[in-house]
């Protein structure tokens, strides 16, 4: 046979299988119905699935793919297009999610992992809503959360780590915070505690330091009603913040009081820690350089001393002069916007 028929030959035999091989896949039925092996590409020719159909349902093991032809998801049914174990993985081979499908719904027990292939987290599932545990993991294997889930709600005991071995637990139900919060510290000291109704703060609410109980606060359905701070004046006392006029650091150690009743205090806690347990509700600073907090609504205005600056008028007045700087006259500037103000009528007189 001379060579260039027999090429023609080859290349003719060449077409006819891959003739063969392409009509043997992809195929559909009288019914509409997809059978047997099917390879689905992209317009660049590249591979999107690879699979086998019986009457029209995925079974054996599918094969999703990056365009690059890694593999991007590994579906194995065990039920033909109902129910399958999925594995999902990222564009270097690395498995991502491993759990199972039903009806194309997450079902049962799902795992979830990093990159470098330690576990993340365990997911419970029923027809595609979160029911059962859901458990988070550190790198090392220890648990950081743990929640119980139903009808995609928290649903249950809720437990969290704080740290290393502090740590959080409450209880939920419907998705709400219901009953007793408590968190503890590294060192096995309770840091906070509270009730809770329907996902609202609702009664005492108390945070520690080191242990010693230094804020008390009263909610009612998610309003606070009040906070008392621990001062060392030099004796322990709780004090309201709704009795505090204003307050101002004395050195770096100690901080100096005024009451809304004229009192005068002398607390041994620095003006920061004061501040911290005080919150930001009711107060802002009058001069952030010297450590100068006032109470909103103790302030009554800005007038000008002999000099010409601002000074800010308090009811009470505290025995010494209160120059707010930048922030503190656009704050104080602003209150005569809020209904009711006692600036309004002032702020109107300049």
């Amino acid at each position: 046979m001379q060579p260039m028929k027999k090429t023609l030959l080859i290349l003719a035999a060449a077409m006819m299988l891959a003739t063969v091989s392409a009509t043997a896949q992809n195929q559909v039925d009288k019914q509409g119905r997809r059978q047997g092996h099917w390879i689905r590409t992209d317009k660049d020719g590249s591979k999107i699935y690879e699979g086998d159909f019986v009457d029209g349902l995925e079974t054996g093991t599918f094969t999703y793919y990056y365009h690059d032809g890694t593999v991007r998801i590994r579906n194995t049914y065990t039920v033909p297009g109902k129910q399958c174990l999925h594995e999902a993985y990222d564009e270097q081979g690395r498995l991502l999610a491993r759990g199972e499908y039903n009806q194309r719904n997450r079902d049962g027990l799902w795992r979830f992992y990093a990159e470098d292939g330690h576990l993340v987290k365990e997911a419970s599932y029923k027809m595609g809503v979160k029911d059962g545990p859901h458990v988070i993991f550190q790198a090392n294997g220890d648990t950081v959360e743990v929640a119980n889930w139903a009808n995609n709600h928290r649903h249950g005991r809720w437990w969290k780590r704080l740290g290393k071995q502090g740590y959080i637990t409450a209880n939920y139900v419907n998705g709400a915070l219901e009953g007793r919060l408590v968190a503890y510290d590294d060192n096995g000291k309770l840091n906070r505690e509270g009730t809770y109704s329907g996902g609202l703060k609702h009664g005492d609410y108390k945070y520690y330091e080191d242990g010693t109980l230094t804020i008390k606060e009263h909610w009612n359905f998610g309003v606070m009603n009040d906070r008392e701070i621990l001062l060392s004046t030099p004796e322990p006392q709780f004090v309201s913040i709704h009795d505090i006029a204003c307050f101002a650091a004395q050195g770096k150690a100690k901080t100096r009081l005024l009451l809304r009743d004229g009192t005068k205090l002398i607390a041994q806690e620095n003006h920061d820690l004061v501040a911290s347990r005080a919150g930001d509700e009711l107060f802002a600073f009058a001069n952030r350089k010297s450590q100068i907090t006032v109470a909103r609504h103790c302030v009554q205005g800005i007038r000008k001393d002999g000099e010409g600056r601002d000074i800010i008028i308090l009811d009470p007045q505290p025995d010494f002069a209160i120059f707010p700087d930048e922030d503190a006259v656009k704050m104080i500037r602003s209150l005569r916007f809020e209904e009711h103000s006692p600036l309004e009528e002032m702020m109107n007189r300049q």
